[in-house]
């Protein structure tokens, strides 16, 4: 592929990742409530969701939607439901100290599959991965090398614009210095993910 022919799906991709949505949500929240680098790890888990899709995209993924659209329905409010109870778990969090510190109830494990589990079950990916990712891909001849250069750029402008939410709303976190402030924050946080689950849930 061809600089040319890749930067009009960068595009695509980056105003993919800028729209608000359940992925910035879901890493605003966790970068609100347990720092950067575990924002990053959400980040990683958002793109990992991409790497998939762009590989079932190769492989026929309109062909696997008709004939597993019971079981992405599934997963689409299974992924809204996790989201929803992370976020509650988030808000009943009670803070231990007066000194802020990083709300560590999650693991990055967790953190992961969260941003996982938000791409996997976001239906704007994944139209936009059926009906639109075909428009810039000749997907009957792509070979292995431009396999790894559509991940790359996926990871690229995905991971770059995620990558600028993380970092502000971690910074954002670092202003609360009481008990208080840090309860305010978590609850912040909480609801955000609640409404990236729900967002989640009614979009169709």
């Amino acid at each position: 592929m061809t600089i040319a022919s890749m930067f009009p799906l960068f595009v695509a991709l980056v105003i993919l990742a800028v729209i608000p949505g359940p992925g910035v949500f879901t890493v605003v929240a966790r970068s609100m409530a347990s720092g950067f680098s575990h924002g990053l790890i959400t980040i990683c888990g958002i793109v990992c969701g991409d790497y998939i899709f762009i590989i079932l995209s190769l492989y026929g993924l309109s062909t696997l939607a008709s004939a597993m659209g019971g079981f992405f329905t599934f997963i689409k409010y299974g992924g809204a439901l996790y989201l929803i109870w992370l976020g509650v778990k988030l808000i009943l969090e009670k803070p231990n100290s007066v000194e802020v510190k990083p709300v560590l109830e999650l693991s990055f494990l967790s953190n992961f599959i969260a941003g996982l589990i938000t791409t996997l079950s976001n239906p704007k990916a994944i139209l936009f991965y059926i009906s639109f990712f075909p428009a810039f891909v000749n997907i009957q001849s792509v070979a292995i090398i431009q396999i790894g250069e559509l991940l790359l750029l996926a990871s690229v402008a995905v991971g770059s614009v995620m990558t600028v939410y993380a970092y502000t709303a971690s910074k954002v976190s670092k202003i609360f210095k009481n008990s208080k402030a840090t309860k305010a924050l978590n609850v912040s946080a909480g609801s955000i993910m609640v409404g990236s689950g729900l967002l989640l849930a009614t979009t169709v």
